[in-house]
């Protein structure tokens, strides 16, 4: 089982004190995250997507790319791409760079994004949702495929045979599918032969073993072994010395976060007893002490039949760096490599 974080540059608006913290100071923290996740011996960072207030994330690629130049051994990824509203040409040249920088470490998590803001943004019609998804996917992975593409859609000018460059240093540049919980998503993924990436932010791991046995059985349907499917989880998770201190540290982040998109949203105060619970023994949060998470892991993986990687979301906890930077030790070092013995890994695989 690869360990990874996934950040969406969540934007410390103020600090303690009532003083403004700079956008310039919280990217250099966030590249500071990715470095010590690189030292500690964690497997993945990914960098999300979002075009709206409070996020400093809209251009993932550059932020990726500065990661790749800070660091050695780690995985570099999106989370997601907002691949509906982008052209898949560009991603496919950003995503080449980036591998070219970090010697082929990158790798692109597509998906439609959980929220709106770039469709009206870059002049797409929510209508078209998932139309605009299942195309540029589809032109995606042709272009991951062949340096010379012919291919004609709707929503994109055609190419006629014209070279994609750069081309990045692994063969086959790895494309994750990044879902939610939508049971057509899981079968795209598995009919397409696509490693399945699973953001679960609530609820319980084992409500999502149905939808992974439907992408399994997709995945077969369309000729693919078994070994050449995977699935990861992307959950929210925090790491402190005690359960109670990260718990304490991670639920003000997380209110005051779901509460602003609730509000959007039409959904219900976030309740400090709503989050215990989902901390608890049947919830999907990884945060508590290293034990805690630990534990928790091996039973997601029991659960799932097997999971290939899991990505923690620290960032939703909007904390100072220190407290990041510790959690992300806490991982790094008292987390996976208990993990990674209880499965049978050595090092990093």
């Amino acid at each position: 089982m690869e360990i990874g974080i996934d950040s969406f540059a969540a934007f410390l608006p103020k600090s303690e004190d009532g003083t403004v913290v700079p956008a310039s100071k919280r990217m250099e923290a966030l590249l500071a995250e990715v470095e010590t996740a690189d030292r500690v011996g964690l497997d993945a960072f990914g960098i999300g997507e979002h075009h709206r207030e409070g996020f400093l994330d809209s251009a993932p690629a550059v932020i990726l790319a500065a990661a790749a130049a800070r660091t050695k051994n780690i995985r570099l990824n999106s989370a997601v791409t907002v691949l509906s509203a982008a052209d898949p040409v560009r991603v496919f040249q950003d995503f080449a760079t980036i591998d070219l920088i970090s010697n082929g470490r990158a790798e692109i998590v597509a998906g439609r994004g959980s929220f709106t803001e770039a469709y009206p943004l870059f002049g797409f019609a929510l209508q078209d949702y998932d139309a605009l998804f299942a195309e540029k996917l589809d032109l995606l992975i042709k272009l991951r495929d062949n340096t010379h593409v012919t291919w004609k859609g709707r929503f994109r000018p055609a190419l006629t045979g014209q070279g994609v460059y750069p081309r990045p240093v692994q063969a086959k540049l790895p494309i994750w599918l990044g879902v939610g919980g939508t049971p057509e998503s899981f079968v795209r993924a598995g009919t397409l032969g696509l490693p399945l990436m699973i953001a679960i932010i609530g609820g319980s791991f084992a409500r999502f073993r149905p939808l992974v046995d439907l992408y399994y059985e997709a995945g077969r349907r369309a000729g693919h072994g078994r070994d050449a499917l995977k699935i990861a989880i992307h959950a929210m998770g925090f790491v402190g010395d005690t359960d109670e201190i990260a718990r304490d540290a991670f639920y003000p982040g997380w209110a005051r976060v779901m509460n602003e998109i609730g509000a959007e949203r039409g959904f219900p105060p976030a309740s400090r007893a709503q989050f215990d619970a989902m901390c608890g023994p049947e919830g999907a949060f990884l945060i508590g002490s290293p034990q805690t998470v630990r534990d928790k892991m091996l039973a997601a993986n029991r659960t799932m039949g097997g999971i290939s990687r899991i990505t923690f979301q620290m960032s939703t906890a909007m904390l100072e760096t220190e407290r990041m930077q510790r959690s992300i030790e806490l991982l790094g070092s008292e987390v996976a490599p208990h993990v990674r013995a209880e499965l049978g890994v050595d090092q990093r695989d």
